[in-house]
């Protein structure tokens, strides 16, 4: 098998703290290296803080991906996605997972906790993990959607 380690960091809300927990552990079994920024327990807390923390390592380069995860998915993205460098993409399907990495090199994946099945999530992850980004045509969008304030 192809060595696909990655130093990946992981956060979420109280809404989606089980299936936090159920990623990590598949995660650590495919061999990845998991920074948890929590939280690190299902009491209640506000989505932005970890949204925040995660985005703020990716866009900073402390991190090359990162994974975030609230009831929907929706606040997560639109937290992770005002930081600059990131490319935050909430997935549903494998479609969407691979087509966020090969089109347009998403540097974080977010998942709706409440919303998408454990199998499902690990098979996102793995897809999300494994797609590697096309570049060409696809670089030049990226740079001019980079150019945006």
């Amino acid at each position: 098998m192809t060595d696909l380690t990655t130093a990946i960091v992981i956060g979420c809300d109280h809404a989606a703290y089980e299936l936090k927990e159920k990623l990590k552990a598949y995660l650590l079994l495919r061999g990845e290296s998991v920074e948890d920024i929590g939280p690190h327990s299902a009491e209640s807390v506000d989505y932005p803080d970890y949204g925040k923390r995660v985005a703020e390592l990716v866009s900073t380069g402390r991190y090359s991906r990162g994974i975030l995860l609230c009831g929907t998915g929706l606040g997560m993205s639109m937290v992770a996605n005002r930081f600059p460098g990131v490319r935050a993409a909430l997935c549903h399907d494998l479609f969407g997972a691979t087509m966020s990495r090969r089109h347009n090199d998403a540097n974080i994946l977010v998942l709706g906790g409440r919303v998408t099945g454990d199998t499902l999530a690990e098979e996102i992850v793995k897809v999300w993990l494994e797609t590697p980004f096309e570049g060409g045509r696809h670089q030049n969008r990226l740079d001019l959607f980079d150019r945006i304030d």
